[in-house]
């Protein structure tokens, strides 16, 4: 057999190769040539230690001395990772004490999967593959290297990563890593958020159907370790929150994280539920919103996301999978100005998504029209959009207070309903004559 190998790939290799450090070619790269598929993430496996790759090579980058990785920037600029042979030394199901290795064969020796365990030399063209990973690629199974219950308890990160690969590929996982996965799951919480994070964006983001993975998650009881508020999900529900996450594109993680989290507001309603309109400062669409928002961010949080991200999502959930009835130009642009036309591209997805899963629920593309309409037309949706300001009350003669921002919110009020009054001619008057009587009660 032979691998459609880049130049530049070569070029490392023979680099490392003439100085008398063998070199293999690991990882991703191999697995998916094997499968057909070209990619330009190659990396590699060397005898050669940190300090000499970094000699031979002009530009390199430390992306983890202590762990024998070092970024090689390429003859076109693409970063490629060299990794020093390693073997475990020591494991806690979490993180591995490693030591240097002499051999190829000790360093595909502790990879998690056999299609994982696979090596090419670039330049004398062989295949090694100790495990059979070719074999269980072309069967579409998924097995560990060794005994599962071993390789699982050298790190539980591996649960997560079958379910994954299982799911990128539609791989059958084989029954006997099959019960270790479903054995080892409980031991998931001991993993660090960020892991455990890292991996659900990857499947979120990947481009085979998230669905594949994540009913894997569900069979195999990580969701209910992991994320309990998805495992509250019924049967029928949870299916179809899976079809409107397959239906969004893999652009967007986290556009399909939001529509794997609108749901959770449904199972369990408890007697301190969250006021509609004060969640984070979201005014949630309904209670069962108000609960997915509040559900979501515990979530959002327990995995460490950035408060950009969870601001983003868990506006989205806010909302729902279904649009408003918005019937009027004042009520869609009052719409606007509470959830912001920053989101709208994200609820039209979500709503279009959800359609597409259930064409029985109203069209969302008359509104979504409607709505783009509105944003083009340019209407005031905030206070700052108002053709006055605060300068303007204090030019009256007015000290600031509360009530400022009161005054302005109402003028907001006015412009919302007809997007015309939104002149300085206009407001000066009505501005005036509010702001004397606020003051007068202030």
């Amino acid at each position: 057999m032979k691998l459609d190998t880049p130049d530049e790939v070569r070029w490392i290799a023979r680099t490392l190769e003439e100085a008398g450090y063998d070199t293999w070619a690991v990882g991703g790269a191999v697995r998916d040539g094997l499968r057909g598929a070209r990619t330009a993430d190659w990396d590699f496996a060397t005898l050669a230690r940190p300090n000499q790759v970094r000699r031979l090579f002009r530009k390199t980058v430390p992306l983890g001395i202590d762990h024998g990785t070092v970024g090689v920037l390429d003859r076109k600029g693409v970063m490629h990772e060299v990794t020093t042979f390693r073997k475990d030394v020591d494991t806690d199901g979490r993180h591995a004490v490693i030591s240097f290795a002499d051999r190829i064969e000790d360093d595909l020796a502790r990879r998690d999967f056999t299609i994982n365990a696979l090596a090419w030399h670039p330049l004398r063209e062989v295949l090694l593959d100790p495990y059979d990973g070719r074999g269980d690629l072309e069967a579409g199974v998924l097995r560990t290297v060794g005994v599962p219950e071993e390789r699982f308890a050298e790190d539980y990160l591996r649960v997560l990563r079958a379910l994954r690969f299982a799911g990128r590929f539609d791989l059958r996982i084989h029954p006997d890593t099959w019960a270790a996965l479903v054995a080892s799951a409980p031991e998931l919480v001991r993993l660090s958020p960020e892991r455990i994070r890292e991996e659900l964006v990857k499947v979120l983001g990947g481009t085979a159907p998230p669905s594949r993975a994540l009913a894997l998650y569900r069979a195999s009881g990580a969701t209910e370790v992991v994320y309990p508020e998805l495992h509250a999900l019924d049967d029928a529900l949870w299916e179809r929150t899976l079809a409107v996450v397959d239906a969004l594109s893999p652009a967007s993680e986290w556009l399909r994280m939001a529509a794997l989290l609108a749901p959770v507001g449904h199972p369990d309603p408890r007697a301190d539920e969250p006021s509609p309109d004060d969640v984070r400062g979201l005014r949630a669409a309904d209670p069962i919103a108000a609960r997915a928002v509040v559900r979501a961010m515990a979530v959002l949080s327990r995995l460490r996301v950035s408060n950009r991200q969870l601001d983003q999502v868990s506006g989205w959930v806010a909302e729902g999978l279904e649009p408003p009835v918005l019937e009027t130009g004042a009520e869609r642009r009052r719409w606007l100005a509470r959830v912001g036309p920053e989101r709208l591209d994200g609820y039209l997805r979500l709503w279009q998504a959800r359609h597409r899963v259930d064409p029985s629920l109203a069209d969302p593309a008359p509104l979504a029209r409607a709505l783009r309409e509105e944003v083009a037309a340019g209407p005031p949706l905030k206070v700052g959009d108002l053709a006055v300001t605060g300068r303007d009350l204090i030019a009256l003669g007015h000290r600031p207070g509360p009530w400022f921002g009161e005054v302005l919110e109402g003028l907001l009020e006015l412009v919302l309903d007809d997007p015309a009054r939104n002149e300085r001619d206009e407001l000066m008057p009505i501005l005036t004559e509010r702001a004397a009587r606020a003051a007068g009660s202030a």
